[in-house]
């Protein structure tokens, strides 16, 4: 083997060269602190789950060694741990590879990055590490340049509290109810028949004039007496026999009314009268349901002429159809109409709901999902709606509105599972916006926001959800627009996000008194970014006193900053 011999000038030459690549980088080491960083922004920024970096750097003239070749590494350090943006790896104008270069004149680099947002990252900084050497040598580590401080996560206040659309019930407490019958009287006559009394409609309506005074739940309203005459003959007779008629069929229904012993009856005004000497109108509806051979020729006579003379005349003329006119018509036009109004009383709230809890079965369908809606205690409600779905399963209501109810309480599986059904049995807007809740409750933001998409017509929850998702995805502008004038938190934090602090806080200040920490929490922040020291103090005084958690919340977050000297916010914070 053959040796290698070294002489001393050797040795001097290969321990000068060492000597002087380490004096470089000792160099510039020891003037890391003429390297100028602009980080934007700064502090950091989460949006959609992610913080995002951008920084440029500065090298002074003669700083960088032509033969160094560095590795710079920002770095996002919190405490427990730090997370790592891509390196850039630099290299002095001598050596002879494909990284970025430094001029020994002076220059600089940029670096970008992404990393995933965690909470652990609100407190903390961000610092570039640099790594050193001169050719094959070993690396010199220069340690970290702090260039910026904690990361801005107030996107993450948005509160997830999708709105769900409820089915309305269409019950009615007071459904009116009219019982009506005819009176029919021979051509120019206006006496009462006894055949007429006995007749099959008149008989029905003195029954049910029975079982209304029977029944606690039905109150006579009022009653009224139409008398006709037919629109052949002189309208001066006619007009006497309308009126004649009148009077016959108010005896008899008066003495009805008092032999069955509707007190009511006896009330001024409780009847009503009118009468009609020529039914036209009545001979119109009854031509067009006959089957006369001429009717469409006798209804275009109607419609020509409004002189009840000349009218009569030109249908006489057609003598064809005139006999069954007479025979088939008019008789049913001869006559007086009675009819008695009552309304029907439901069940008062009180019974609805002790029925609805109790005895659910003894409700149909419009007061059962009307009962639900008389109490605000959620498992009430979801007891009674679930009730409904067991009685009426094949009501879309019912199953929709349990599906809501369950959402309220969180039962985010529950709610989704109810509103499957409520989809086999009516895929509408309103379950479709449901199921868009439900996904956004689960964290699917895109099949949630398939869903509120296609059920914008569902009412204002598909918006307020999709303001949600718009604010998750970072798109603040959207988010605004969907959230539109409506005040909400989130509606709030969408305007603070988008860059209108004023706006935020008059949104905010339209909530009222509300018992909400984190309400005066944002408008501490609006505060801050406005650069109001009194704002913030205040505000995040009362958010401290309505939720505790919110002064360990305030002492991370890089939104306060500035104001991390202000006696009055140090104090506020021990």
């Amino acid at each position: 083997m053959k040796k290698i011999k070294l002489n001393y000038l050797t040795i001097i030459i290969l321990a000068a060269f060492l000597i002087s690549g380490c004096a470089g980088l000792t160099k510039m080491k020891d003037n890391s602190g003429t390297v100028s960083y602009e980080v934007k922004p700064n502090p950091l920024v989460e949006k959609a789950g992610t913080v995002n970096v951008t920084g440029d750097v500065k090298f002074p003239e003669k700083y960088f060694n032509k033969k160094a070749v560095v590795v710079a590494t920002p770095v996002l350090k919190y405490e427990g741990g730090q997370v790592e943006f891509p390196t850039t790896t630099l290299q002095g104008e001598k050596v002879e590879a494909n990284n970025k270069v430094i001029p020994y004149a002076g220059g600089g680099y940029s670096f970008t990055g992404s990393v995933p947002y965690k909470p652990e990252l609100m407190k903390s900084e961000l610092v570039v590490n640099y790594s050193a050497r001169i050719k094959e040598g070993d690396p010199v580590e220069f340690g970290s340049a702090k260039v910026a401080d904690g990361v801005i996560a107030t996107s993450t206040l948005v509160k997830v509290d999708p709105q769900a659309v409820g089915m309305s019930d269409n019950f009615k407490r007071i459904i009116p109810e009219s019982y009506t019958a005819d009176i029919h009287y021979v051509i120019n006559k206006a006496d009462v028949r006894n055949s007429e009394l006995k007749s099959e409609d008149v008989k029905a309506l003195e029954q049910k004039v029975l079982d209304a005074k029977a029944d606690s739940t039905r109150q006579f309203k009022g009653a009224k007496i139409s008398a006709y005459a037919s629109p052949d003959g002189a309208v001066e007779l006619n007009t006497k026999l309308s009126e004649n008629r009148e009077k016959s069929a108010e005896k008899y229904f008066k003495k009805a009314l008092k032999d069955k012993k509707i007190t009511e009856a006896e009330a001024e005004g409780f009847l009503s009268m009118m009468t009609t000497p020529e039914d036209w109108d009545g001979f119109k509806a009854l031509m067009e349901k006959s089957s006369i051979q001429d009717k469409e020729l006798i209804l275009r006579v109607l419609s020509m002429y409004s002189d009840p003379v000349v009218r009569e005349k030109e249908i006489k003329n057609i003598s064809s159809a005139y006999k069954e006119i007479a025979d088939e018509v008019l008789p049913q036009l001869r006559r007086s109409v009675m009819s008695v109004d009552v309304d029907v009383i439901g069940k008062s709230d009180e019974e609805l709901l002790k029925l609805g809890l109790t005895d659910p079965k003894a409700l149909n369908l419009e007061e059962i999902l009307y009962a639900a809606t008389l109490t605000g205690n959620l498992n009430e409600k979801a007891a009674i709606y679930k009730a409904a779905t067991e009685n009426f399963p094949q009501c879309v209501r019912a199953a929709n509105n349990l599906g809501q109810v369950q959402l309220q309480q969180g039962k985010v599986a529950e709610a989704k599972a109810s509103l499957q059904k409520a989809k086999a049995l009516n895929d509408n807007a309103v379950v479709k916006a449901n199921l868009g809740a439900v996904a956004l409750a689960e964290g699917d933001l895109k099949t949630a926001e398939d869903l509120l998409t296609s059920a914008m017509s569902a009412g204002d929850a598909p918006s307020y959800n999709l303001g949600i998702i718009k604010i998750k995805q970072g798109d603040y502008a959207a988010a605004v627009n969907y959230f539109g004038n409506k005040p909400s938190f989130n509606a709030a934090l969408a305007q603070l996000l988008n860059g209108n602090n004023e706006k935020a806080i008059a949104t905010l200040n339209s909530l009222g008194d509300v018992k909400d920490g984190w309400v005066y929490y944002l408008k501490a922040v609006a505060n801050a970014r406005g650069g109001v020291a009194d704002g913030v103090v205040n505000n995040l005084r009362q958010a401290v006193s309505l939720d505790a958690s919110v002064k360990a919340y305030a002492a991370k977050d890089a939104e306060f900053l500035k104001f991390a000297e202000n006696e009055a916010f140090k104090a506020l914070l021990q």
